[in-house]
């Protein structure tokens, strides 16, 4: 159903400011935005930065003219905590896909696999999965790849500060990486897999920082469906006094 604020029983609501939200898993990162929206009747409201439906975390949303600053935000380095599962494969480099490898690991070590790792940070190409939102000809690339396309893809710069390994129990790795915009988690372990010989794919992803922005500071869908609008503009003039602010000065 089309989104008409003036038909809204509630007034529309012109409060500015910066909203960040914890995304469950299985909601799009425009579930969140359509529940806000319709929540509390806000006629402008956008994000900054998708988060893919089975990932977690930390989602930026913009209110009223902080709009105009999406993309400003957008393009601020991001941290996440990954669990990388190596031996699988599947089409998606995400576990919402299709298996469509399963093989040996048994010959790779800690060791192993902390070298590989370390050997992706720094600056890269990354070539985009077919299982994105990227627009190629007018299409989605995910759109193409339910159809059973698949495209060559350009190549893009992006990259890997750091990629601390926080747990190894094989087939598991867990690490938390810090990036730039446009990096692809599940193509990095993708391609950490290739390399391992054997294959990985992503199995669990949260993002915790994005820019400035900590997902401590974030409030959950739940809490969400609890406020009125008054709760609303009381956290985001809050927020925007204790953090925003200071980091703008900072």
């Amino acid at each position: 159903m089309r989104y008409r604020p003036e038909k809204h029983r509630l007034p529309p609501f012109k409060t500015d400011g910066v909203l960040l939200v914890d995304k469950p898993e299985e909601w799009t990162s425009f579930d969140v935005v359509n529940m806000l929206r319709n929540r509390f009747n806000i006629p402008k409201i956008g994000h900054c930065g998708t988060l893919d439906p089975a990932a977690s975390g930390l989602l930026v949303l913009m209110l009223g003219k902080f709009t105009k600053l999406s993309q400003k935000f957008s393009g601020e380095d991001k941290i996440y905590q990954s669990d990388m599962l190596i031996g699988t494969e599947t089409d998606s480099q995400d576990m919402d896909g299709e298996v469509i490898a399963e093989n040996d690991y048994s010959q790779i070590t800690e060791t192993r696999v902390r070298e590989t790792l370390a050997s992706f940070v720094g600056e890269q190409e990354q070539t985009p999965p077919m299982f994105s939102a990227k627009k190629q000809d007018g299409k989605r690339l995910y759109e193409l790849a339910r159809q059973g396309l698949e495209v060559e893809r350009e190549a893009k710069q992006i990259y890997i500060e750091y990629i601390r390994v926080d747990e190894i129990a094989l087939p598991h790795v867990k690490f938390t990486v810090k990036c730039s915009k446009g990096a692809y988690i599940r193509t990095l372990c993708a391609d950490i897999g290739r390399c391992l010989g054997c294959g990985a794919v992503l199995f669990d992803l949260r993002r915790t920082f994005s820019g400035k922005f900590d997902l401590n500071d974030a409030v959950s869908i739940e809490t969400l469906k609890s406020w009125e609008q008054a709760d609303l503009e009381i956290h985001l003039r809050n927020f925007m006094f204790e953090k925003v602010s200071k980091m703008a000065v900072t």
